[in-house]
């Protein structure tokens, strides 16, 4: 969930903060938004290497999970993968027997 905010800030920051800024020299929305993806994206940071020391990753992939907020989109397409892999190690619940 914190790579989705992270992502949605950092695209909001590049695709409309960036051109206000330099086109239209309104920097209010890269001010508001760049400083609250910082402050997210060291969220994100701690939360990934919290995680990544709780399923045993190799430190290689905590920083490219770690990397993946710092380029547009590529944070969607990290955390896609990475629930994608926790949800198949967990434990299957065995299917309800029916009731005679």
């Amino acid at each position: 969930m914190i790579a989705w905010i992270v992502g949605v800030a950092l695209a909001v920051l590049v695709l409309i903060g960036m051109p206000l800024k330099y086109a239209f020299d309104e920097p209010i929305v890269v001010a508001v938004v760049g400083t609250a993806h910082g402050w997210l994206y060291m969220l994100y940071l701690a939360a990934t290497f919290d995680l990544g020391r709780r399923v045993h990753w190799p430190l290689k992939r905590i920083l490219l999970v770690m990397l993946a907020g710092t380029v547009p989109f590529v944070s969607f397409v990290a955390e896609r993968k990475v629930t994608r892999e926790l949800a198949a190690r967990q434990p299957q619940a065995p299917e309800p027997v029916a009731a005679r």
